[in-house]
């Protein structure tokens, strides 16, 4: 008689695999088991550091600056990390003295794109000028654009009060977003037509969870590219603007004109 018992077979490893989501944790008893705990303590913990984490600013600008890009800094009226975790309506508003140092483009420009760190260091660390790469061939020829700010202690609504004092007709805000369990290093995109202070979240378009397990960075900027040239197009952002760039990339390619030759008699 054989007294060796089977292994059991665990269905969820498969599904674990594809997904850093947490699913089929099992148990022991009436408890969670001991390396689900570890793991999920080890999640939470990395939220945090993404949350209180200060971004490495000077080697993005390097970086950025490798692309082209001439970055300015500045800063919201949150002092520090506790203050701007507090006060939330202080993120939003630019400090007094850049906001005496930010002048309005000479002409005007189209577009006022934003760094800012937001809840997440990590996220702008590892995607910020990924996405700018791919963004820059995307820009249709002869856009204006103001120059890159980099923004600390940055909430979303910041981008209104820049996009505002530079004159820009729609402004463009990358920044950290709140860490999940599963993605400490998340980026969002927020796109507003018209930035001025007192912008509403519905006035608004947003790509949410750029990172490479989620949206990839080349992606979101095809995405980007075409709210861009549609909200300069049509004159508004948020709600009333659709996110119909999938529908775009999918339709068929226009007819190529044929020679003017193609349909005159040739010799048999």
């Amino acid at each position: 008689m054989n007294d060796k018992t089977t292994p059991a077979v665990d269905a969820w490893l498969p599904w674990r695999r594809s997904t850093p989501a947490r699913i089929g944790l099992g148990r022991v008893g009436d408890a969670a088991p001991t390396a689900e705990l570890l793991r999920f303590g080890w999640a939470h913990a990395s939220a945090r550091d993404a949350i209180h984490a200060r971004p490495d600013l000077d080697a993005l600008e390097h970086s950025l600056k490798s692309q082209g890009w001439m970055p300015l800094r500045v800063k919201s009226r949150a002092p520090d990390r506790t203050t701007y975790l507090r006060r939330p309506d202080l993120g939003r508003l630019l400090d007094e003295v850049d906001t005496r140092n930010l002048q309005p483009v000479a002409g005007g420009c189209d577009i006022c794109i934003v760094v800012g760190d937001g809840l997440s260091a990590l996220a702008i660390e590892r995607h910020a000028a990924p996405l700018l790469a791919a963004l820059s061939p995307l820009l249709p020829a002869g856009l204006r654009l103001a120059p890159l700010v980099i923004a600390s202690q940055a909430r979303v609504a910041l981008a209104d009060d820049i996009g505002e004092r530079l004159g820009a007709r729609l402004s463009v805000m990358l920044i950290g977003e709140r860490p999940g369990l599963s993605s400490p290093d998340s980026l969002g995109i927020y796109l507003t037509f018209d930035p001025r202070r007192g912008r509403t979240d519905a006035q608004r378009n947003c790509i949410s969870n750029v990172r490479t397990e989620g949206l990839a960075p080349a992606a979101a900027a095809a995405r980007l590219a075409w709210l861009m040239r549609e909200s300069l197009a049509r004159g508004f952002s948020g709600v009333a603007l659709k996110d119909e760039s999938d529908d775009a990339a999918l339709a068929p390619a226009p007819a190529t004109p044929l020679p003017d030759d193609v349909h005159k008699e040739r010799p048999e």
